[in-house]
């Protein structure tokens, strides 16, 4: 008995379409990360600048920041 070949429906993608399959994948897996450090910056826009009524400037200065923290965990050294 030999066996009869099967005929095969898989079609060869061309280069362009595993790019684009690579790409699409590739922006489904960065999509959610990327929105949750949009709305952590937007938060600290928002709690620094409209809540504490501050200046949007500021609100990326490192030495903003750093003060934060020292004032913060001054009692615990």
């Amino acid at each position: 008995m030999s066996a009869t070949k099967r005929p095969t429906d898989k079609k060869q993608r061309s280069a362009g379409r595993v790019m684009m399959l690579i790409v699409w994948i590739s922006v489904k897996i960065l999509f959610i990360p990327v929105l949750c450090i949009l709305a952590l910056l937007a938060g600290l826009g928002i709690g620094y600048a409209v809540l504490g009524k501050q200046d949007w400037s500021d609100v990326f200065d490192w030495n903003t920041w750093k003060h934060m923290y020292d004032l913060i965990f001054e009692g615990s050294r």
